[in-house]
């Protein structure tokens, strides 16, 4: 669906898609680690990875009960420790809590905690005397020691401190600015593991708040190779030392990270922005500074459309005139052939959005073309599209499956976006609509329509919850609903109104499996029965998991 361009993290703005500093606020009042909140603990710069750790061979080891000293085994029963496991990530002579209860925790303190899994923002969790403690950058089944930050009435915060059980999925990340950007989570995690701990997500998001019996969930949908999948960058211009550069504020400061060469994006993306920005450079054109609200450039944006290799660059500016702009078009089409279209968007506002509201190709195609499966998309600067291609036809095709059409039915995708849902499942059914609030996807998914060449889809612009009761008051029943919705899940009124239409199958399509599950509680409660659930991992090394959720009515 379409999602603002907003300074996120959230699951389809993911890495590359923060461009002005947002401060990491702390878990509300929770008792598991699936809440919808970011922890304020943030380790050290090393806490995540094993790159500049040391044995810790002169460190001692907390008793594997946590009890009081007197309580500890002797030294033949006590818990032995690989020195090649142990791993000291600093200075560390405070002595280990052992002693009261997990309410007489105080910020500061040391405790040792094996931890179970990860939670929904790449954090591990575990347990202290039965209260929840989250560990950025420690790993499920690894026993950590680490440092409270802050006590909460149902969890804690800590920051890891060492390692002292290292667990086999730990690896050194790929990235050499992984620990400063803070785009991805899970790099220190070798992928199967991260596959594993996404599964995981979904399990204990339904355990939590759809009850004690099971949904039947599959296999994570993952990647062959889980890099270079994302087919867009939206990078903040900004300098260091008198240079140039573009990247991503480090979390919670004003310090912008270099990401060019980002593992995660397309390599003709990182080619295409790192060249855009030297040209930048060279011609003189500044950077635009937030904090004197001096300078021009804002944010290069990029985008690739694998199946045809195009590429679409965008300029932000925080004014419309564009010094050097005949050079800069000249230069960008010699030294970049692959690009085909050169736009510039003026944003003009302190808003942490990235776009502003006027867009103007400067040289070049309106739109590049995508491919997904047999379906073509023309795609103009500002039009949203599923950032990994690859796991999108994936995502699709178990969609399609969830729906079950046999070709006689009506659908109603109650978040379309710019359509490509809705045109999926277009030569299955005899009837597709599609619905979305924001009016310029919905001229993007029409103009899908007409290219795509179909005959029996329509877009509304306006709300599901809205629509869709007029339309069952005209005699206009859907057969298959399906709900992409953003991460907030959907709107209660459209659960009930959905529950009221009583179409005979209900696909849900979640970047957020809490919400998820707390929507499927209201769906159940409804009369709908999951038969049941994919996840697909969409952004390999980031805590993030796509989910399908096939239900039907009974009643």
């Amino acid at each position: 669906m379409t999602k603002p361009e907003k300074t996120t993290n959230g699951s389809n703005a993911s890495p590359t898609e923060r461009t002005t500093p947002t401060a990491r606020t702390a878990p509300t009042a929770r008792t598991t680690p699936n809440a919808q909140t970011t922890s304020t603990a943030r380790m050290t710069s090393t806490a995540r990875t094993n790159l500049t750790v040391r044995t810790a061979q002169t460190m001692r080891t907390a008793p594997t009960a946590r009890t009081a000293p007197t309580a500890r085994p002797s030294s033949a029963g006590k818990r032995k420790r690989a020195d090649s496991q142990a791993v000291l990530l600093r200075e560390d002579t405070k002595p280990v809590r052992t002693t009261g209860t997990a309410e007489d925790v105080q910020p500061g303190d040391r405790i040792v905690v094996t931890v179970k899994r990860i939670g929904i923002n790449g954090e591990g969790v575990g347990y202290y005397k039965r209260k929840a403690v989250f560990i950025p950058g420690a790993l499920p089944e690894e026993v950590v020691k680490a440092q409270v930050t802050r006590v909460e009435p149902t969890y804690l915060s800590a920051e890891l401190v060492q390692i002292e059980k290292k667990s086999t999925d730990r690896k050194t990340p790929e990235c050499p600015v992984y620990d400063a950007c803070g785009g991805c989570q899970l790099q220190h995690m070798r992928y199967e593991g991260q596959l594993r701990a996404k599964e995981e997500l979904v399990r204990e998001a339904f355990r939590r708040y759809v009850g004690s019996e099971p949904v039947p969930i599959r296999p994570i949908l993952g990647m062959d190779e889980p890099w270079g999948y994302r087919n867009k960058a939206q990078l903040q211009v900004g300098t260091a030392q008198g240079k140039l550069i573009t990247g991503l504020y480090s979390p919670g400061t004003h310090r912008l990270v270099d990401v060019s060469g980002c593992k995660v994006q397309h390599p003709a993306i990182n080619e295409v922005v790192r060249e855009v920005a030297d040209i930048a450079a060279e011609l003189g054109i500044p950077a635009y500074h937030e904090k004197t609200g001096k300078g021009l450039l804002r944010t290069i944006v990029a985008r690739i459309a694998r199946h045809t290799g195009e590429v679409q660059v965008t300029l932000v500016t925080a004014a419309p005139d564009l010094p050097d702009k005949d050079r800069l078009i000249a230069r960008i089409r010699e030294q970049l052939p692959m690009v085909k279209t050169i736009a510039q968007n003026v944003n003009r506002s302190f808003s942490p959005l990235i776009f502003g509201d006027e867009t103007t190709v400067l040289w070049g195609q309106e739109h590049i073309r995508e491919v997904l499966g047999e379906l073509p998309f023309d795609l103009s600067p500002r039009s949203f599209f599923q950032l990994n291609p690859e796991q999108t036809v994936k995502l699709y095709e178990t969609v399609a499956e969830a729906a079950n059409l046999q070709g006689g039915e009506l659908v109603v995708d109650a978040y379309c976006g710019t359509g490509t849902i809705a045109l999926w499942l277009a030569p299955h059914a005899a009837e597709v609509r599609g619905i979305e609030t924001v009016a310029e996807a919905v001229a993007d998914a029409r103009r899908n329509v007409v290219i795509a060449g179909f005959s029996n889809v329509q877009f509304f612009v306006g709300r599901a919850e809205e629509l869709l009761p007029q339309w069952i008051a005209q005699g206009i029943r859907p057969d298959v609903v399906v709900a992409d919705p953003p991460r907030t899940g959907c709107d209660a009124a459209l659960l009930k109104a959905i529950i009221r239409s009583r179409p005979r199958r209900m696909v849900y399509v979640s970047c957020n499996p809490s919400t998820l599950a707390k929507d499927c509680k209201m769906l159940l409660d409804g009369g709908f029965r999951i038969e049941w659930i994919q996840p697909v991992d969409m952004f390999p090394q980031t805590a993030h998991v796509e989910c399908i959720v096939s239900t039907h009515f009974t009643g």
